[in-house]
């Protein structure tokens, strides 16, 4: 799909991909693509072989291109022969795609250049990803390449290498997602792991910087007991590393050889600096919960409120390993209703990620009626604040634009009660604040 062109695809429809020809579908930049499904009626692309011969790898996969910020120039999108993406403009709408699946993806366009299940490149915040399946992937399920797109109700199944990859500066929020591994299949290149995170292959400090944040996650790993035999491929729940800002919050981890893996000097930097968070998140049934000391001592730190479970009985869920029909939903004891949503597990003061930038502030703070949120700049900065309830949904934004160097006071009249969120973004960086009203 090139530029200027949209393509509409109707609930129901179901797209079959070529083995032969190695068939994807790409939508590049300036391009769109209005996929959107229902609960009753997805849209399904699936491989082109017979039913009972289809696998991992039978065509192409999808992916979507567009115009928000990456840390690298004009990059060519992995798997795709020409396509470029990024630009300038994080708010970038690529289009809908909503209840769909995408079966047997991750076919080598190139060797070594497999395609992911779902690929998103410098794919903006006005792009709308929502309720994915991605089954049966040779590649990763997902991956971010730069962008700002915030994602919501993904599932990975019985992927190949990573659930979930992030790369090249992508700063999004992704809310409700679950992962669940086949003992039997990983990948005997890379090795597999559930979260992958770089903020670059060689992991610099270009910017944007890598920080998304993914909060509500569920990953059941190939280690069903410790008796299942397990390919000798798989490797951590959380391979952190190369720089990455990634955030991971209100999650579950059950049943893989390694659980955190915080790599390298850089990213344990971030990590003790606030940048890099794993808070409030259970690791159920692993063989080793941490790769090294930095690990372990982050796992015990009870500021990150991170509980270590024996076995994945002790999440008592209820039948989560199941590969034919798997059910998620904890029993009536389990632990993890004890777990608070969205972004309840960070502190309720604020995640600065660059003091030097910028500091925002709420007072009072819990408030009822009205509050002053203010922010400070040292510098000019392009400015953008937006606020969200706590199962995601945006409720407003504070302001967006150019800010000149000093302190600025917006009121706040917030006529939703409860827990709400401001992202605040100066130029590439990020703060979270939390806000209770009254």
């Amino acid at each position: 799909m090139k530029d200027g062109a949209t393509l509409t695809i109707e609930p129901g429809t179901v797209i079959r991909g070529s083995k032969a020809n190695k068939g994807a579908l790409i939508v590049e930049k300036g391009a769109r693509i209005m996929a959107e499904g229902t609960s009753e009626n997805p849209i399904v692309f699936t491989s082109g072989q017979d039913a009972g011969s289809r696998s991992y790898g039978d065509w192409g996969g999808l992916i979507i291109l567009g115009k928000a910020r990456v840390n690298k120039v004009d990059p060519i999108i992995e798997g795709g022969p020409t396509s470029t993406y990024g630009g300038d403009d994080d708010a970038d709408n690529s289009g809908v795609l909503k209840y769909v699946r995408i079966e047997f993806p991750g076919i080598a366009f190139q060797p070594d250049k497999e395609i992911n299940g779902l690929t998103l490149g410098g794919v903006g915040s006005g792009t709308t990803i929502e309720n994915i399946q991605v089954s049966y992937s040779g590649d990763d399920s997902y991956e971010w390449f730069g962008g700002a797109v915030n994602c919501r109700h993904l599932i990975a199944f019985r992927g190949w290498d990573d659930d979930f990859d992030t790369d090249y500066g992508y700063r999004g929020m992704v809310q409700y997602a679950v992962s669940l591994r086949d003992p039997d299949i990983a990948d005997p290149g890379s090795g597999s792991n559930g979260f992958e995170s770089d903020n670059d292959a060689s992991g610099t400090t270009d910017e944007p910087l890598t920080a998304p944040v993914f909060s509500n996650v569920s990953m059941m790993g190939p280690l069903v007991t410790p008796e299942t035999n397990v390919n000798a491929n798989y490797k951590r729940a959380m391979h952190l590393r190369r720089n990455t800002s990634i955030s991971i919050y209100n999650a579950l981890f059950g049943g893989y050889l390694t659980g955190l893996f915080i790599d390298g000097t850089a990213s344990q930097t971030n990590a003790s600096e606030g940048r890099l968070n794993v808070m409030n998140v259970f690791l159920a049934g692993n063989t080793n919960n941490y790769a090294a000391s930095f690990d372990s001592a982050y796992l015990v730190n009870t500021e990150h409120n991170i509980q270590l479970l024996a076995s994945n009985d002790d999440l008592q869920l209820a039948d989560p390993f199941n590969l034919e029909g798997p059910d998620f939903i904890p029993n009536g004891n389990s632990p993890v209703l004890t777990a608070s949503i969205w972004y309840e597990g960070i502190p309720s003061d604020v995640k600065v990620l660059d003091k030097q930038n910028a500091m925002a502030s709420v007072y009072p703070n819990p408030f009822e009626g009205s509050a002053i949120f203010s922010i400070d700049l040292e510098a000019t900065s392009y400015v953008t604040v937006k606020l969200y309830d706590i199962t995601g949904a945006l409720v407003g934004t504070i302001t967006k634009g150019q800010r000149s160097t000093g302190r600025h006071e917006f009121v706040l009249n917030i006529a939703q009660k409860g827990v709400i969120f401001a992202e605040i973004m100066v130029n590439e960086k990020r703060e979270i604040l939390k806000i209770v009203s009254r």
